[in-house]
């Protein structure tokens, strides 16, 4: 059951990653470029977190636990250092669209 629960998070997390990933290429405003790429870039390290929970759940190996460990420090890192670039870059984006319109 909670392999289901970690399957249907992964698989959202890449929807969201591949939503804004779509939604940064077809921007032309810069700002709103780097704020997409951002938003991308947390569901990316939501799916590398879950992945390797997901992993350690269904392998219990000293080794498995050891690589899904790194995997859960990069993928907190990417949260956390996009987390704070969207909240950077979601200052702007509004004036920005007000300026190019």
């Amino acid at each position: 059951m909670l392999n289901l629960i970690f399957v249907f998070a992964i698989i959202i997390s890449f929807v969201v990653y591949f939503y804004f990933k779509t939604k940064q290429f077809r921007s032309k405003l810069p700002i709103a470029k780097n704020w997409y790429k951002c938003k991308a870039n947390l569901g990316l390290g939501a799916f590398i977190v879950l992945f390797a929970l997901n992993q350690a759940y269904l392998f219990p190996d000293v080794y498995t636990f050891i690589i899904a460990a790194i995997l859960v420090i990069l993928g907190i890192f990417v949260i956390v250092e996009n987390s704070k670039k969207v909240r950077h870059y979601g200052q702007f984006v509004e004036e920005e669209y007000q300026i190019n319109q």
